[in-house]
């Protein structure tokens, strides 16, 4: 697991060591280097299960633990709330060790958990689009302190976003939200297999 496997920060490198890792899957080699070596927009696309968030994530928070965020640093965008409870336990259980606070934002989640993010924002938000529309409404005063220094805005499910206006819609609140905290975050896409990367990389 030598050359990209080292570039990783201890915590992350620690996780794939407490889950049995034998090695680095094609995929999670392919985004490191490209979040680590390229400032560009990545689209990750593979089957489900084959370990697109651990692709994404390894680099990205290994950069935001190296040199840690004046705001939110990355924020996680998935259409529907399970999908989002279900990697909020998945990543603070990788984040815990590092020491970079996960929060998650959508209509059941509590309003002591979202204040707590509003007084100390930082770490990865994640957030369901319809949620993130709601946040540049009601909190538009306080958007560039809560990104101010956005680094990353992960897509998940990006291939549910390309039937019909929901990906449009996504991407506009995405570049709605960099004007105003006058960020320049860059956009990493996750999908299933599709059948046409290139009109998916188009939208990211």
């Amino acid at each position: 697991m030598a050359g990209i496997f080292d570039r990783f920060a201890p915590f992350v490198q620690d996780f794939a060591y407490t889950h049995d890792w034998e090695s680095l899957r094609a995929i999670q080699v392919a985004a490191a280097d490209a979040i680590f070596n390229t400032d560009e927009n990545v689209l990750l696309t593979s089957s489900t299960a084959s370990g697109k968030t651990e692709a994404a994530f390894f680099p990205i928070l290994t950069q935001l633990w190296e040199n840690p965020p004046a705001s939110a640093g990355c924020i996680y965008v998935g259409p529907l709330k399970a999908l989002i409870n279900d990697q909020f336990y998945r990543l603070t259980d990788l984040c815990e060790e590092g020491g970079i606070p996960v929060w998650h934002w959508h209509g059941d989640v509590a309003a002591s958990h979202k204040a707590r993010f509003m007084k100390r924002p930082s770490g990865i938000l994640q957030i369901t689009p319809e949620s993130l529309e709601a946040l540049l409404l009601h909190r538009h005063a306080a958007i560039p302190q809560l990104f101010g220094d956005l680094r990353f805005v992960v897509i998940d499910e990006l291939h549910a976003l390309l039937r019909g206006d929901r990906g449009a819609q996504t991407l506009c609140l995405i570049e709605r939200l960099s004007r105003m905290a006058g960020a320049h975050p860059r956009r990493i896409g996750l999908s299933a297999t599709i059948g046409d990367p290139a009109v998916a990389a188009r939208l990211l």
